[in-house]
């Protein structure tokens, strides 16, 4: 248990929102009860010091508000305090005061001590506080599990003051280390007070504020964190509302942060804008290993520039870009980005708007690509011929790791189905999921 929460004691700058839900907005994160309270700094000894005057045992005296040492009125006041005053002082002379000098640092037997209390690990009473503040009833699931090591609150409503009510306690909490808040409506303010937090906390290392409503504001916040955090591993941003221009202050974090292994950005409206911001960060970033762009508008140019930026990662093992626009152009684009990386293992360009074509032309990055073990290219309009392309440049590459792929609800014909029996007895571990054989030879009677 700590200091008592005050809205003096609290971070402003978790609580810079304009809604009118705002009227406790004076609850800090960093400043609640954060460490127990210290022991006075010192303390003179008993009988030693009457009003900052000090006498020393050949009856001179030190110090007095406005004076200077021995002399004057001091002496005067000497011969009041008597002969048990003297004897006192200088029986304790040689290990308190030297030389005309007195040691600041004297301890003696009368330090006065406050009382400790007990260090709250998991932030409890500093939670409750935090809600009587902010107006907002504790969540009871989050006060019987707050001590665990992993903590699932989706879908519990806490809206903007119950994030920043949570986000008080989680800075000093020592348990929790995966934190899920999915669908709880904290928007702009909430993912400040949770972007506060996250700069503080140093044990959490996944954490999912996907459907929150974050929007622009709420991405800015989180990617200011990231340019500090060095412990988070995991960050779920999924639908969010966020735009090209939360993808700007996104890109930065990226860049920067080489700590992030996993973010998922799926299910927002990032465009050709946010494609190029991202594919520049892919391209410098040396840590994340998976990355989520599903779900968006990223087509033309923000494609071209997504497959650049894969070309020259060397650390990125997951990419998925399903449900977007790539189209031909940029196909062709992730077909060259496959020529030159040699770390990507899984590729997920389903639902593109990808034609036989673009398919055939992608397959070529296939015939020398040795890393990339799961293709998914499920319900893209490239037809028989496109999985014929794609299988016919595994056949030819010896170097190939393929070990899925991925073709739903595309039928295909004999022709495929015959060259996936030949490949297979050169690819045995080869699986093909695809939507059906049709005999284009067969005629009605």
């Amino acid at each position: 248990m700590g200091k008592k929460v005050t809205r003096e004691s609290l971070l402003p700058s978790v609580l810079e929102d304009d809604g009118p839900e705002t009227e406790h907005e004076g609850v800090e994160l960093g400043g609640i009860g954060s460490r127990p309270p210290s022991r006075p700094s010192k303390a003179y000894s008993r009988g030693s010091v009457d009003n900052q005057t000090v006498t020393l045992s050949d009856g001179s005296s030190l110090g007095r508000p406005g004076g200077e040492l021995g002399g004057g009125e001091e002496e005067e006041e000497e011969e009041v305090m008597g002969e048990g005053r003297r004897s006192t002082l200088s029986g304790r002379q040689t290990s308190g005061v030297t030389s005309g000098t007195v040691d600041e640092d004297y301890d003696t037997d009368l330090d006065l001590k406050e009382p400790e209390q007990p260090y709250d690990p998991t932030g409890e009473a500093r939670y409750r506080e935090a809600c009587e503040l902010l107006g907002v009833i504790p969540a009871s699931y989050f006060l019987r599990n707050m001590h665990h090591s992993e903590l699932n609150m989706t879908h519990h409503g806490l809206g903007p003051q119950g994030t920043k009510a949570l986000a008080v306690p989680l800075v000093t909490n020592l348990s929790i280390m995966r934190l899920n808040l999915r669908d709880n409506w904290m928007e702009a303010t909430g993912g400040s007070a949770m972007a506060e937090l996250l700069k503080e906390n140093c044990y959490i290392t996944e954490i999912d504020l996907s459907e929150n409503r974050l929007g622009e504001k709420g991405a800015e916040a989180l990617s200011s964190m990231l340019l500090e955090n060095t412990t988070l591993v995991s960050l779920s941003l999924s639908a969010n509302d966020l735009n090209d221009k939360a993808a700007n202050h996104l890109s930065l974090a990226i860049t920067t942060n080489q700590r992030l292994e996993r973010m998922d950005l799926s299910h927002n409206k990032l465009g050709d804008a946010a494609g190029e911001a991202l594919g520049h960060a892919i391209a410098e970033n040396t840590g994340m290993k998976s990355l989520s762009l599903a779900w968006n508008c990223i087509r033309g140019r923000g494609a071209i520039a997504v497959a650049k930026g894969l070309g020259a990662n060397i650390f990125l093992r997951k990419l998925d870009l399903s449900y977007n626009g790539l189209g031909k152009a940029g196909a062709v684009a992730l077909g060259e980005a496959l020529r030159e990386n040699n770390t990507l293992e899984e590729l997920d360009i389903s639902n593109n708007r990808i034609p036989p074509e673009g398919a055939i032309r992608f397959s070529i990055g296939l015939k020398v690509n040795k890393t990339i073990r799961i293709l998914k290219m499920a319900r893209n309009p490239m037809q028989s011929a496109g999985c014929f392309g794609i299988l016919t440049s595994i056949q030819s590459n010896p170097a190939s790791v393929m070990e899925y792929l991925d073709f739903s609800d595309i039928t295909v014909n004999l022709d495929f189905d015959a060259l996936y029996s030949t490949t297979k007895e050169t690819f045995p571990s080869l699986q093909v999921k695809h939507g059906g054989i049709v005999n284009v030879y067969k005629t009605s009677i």
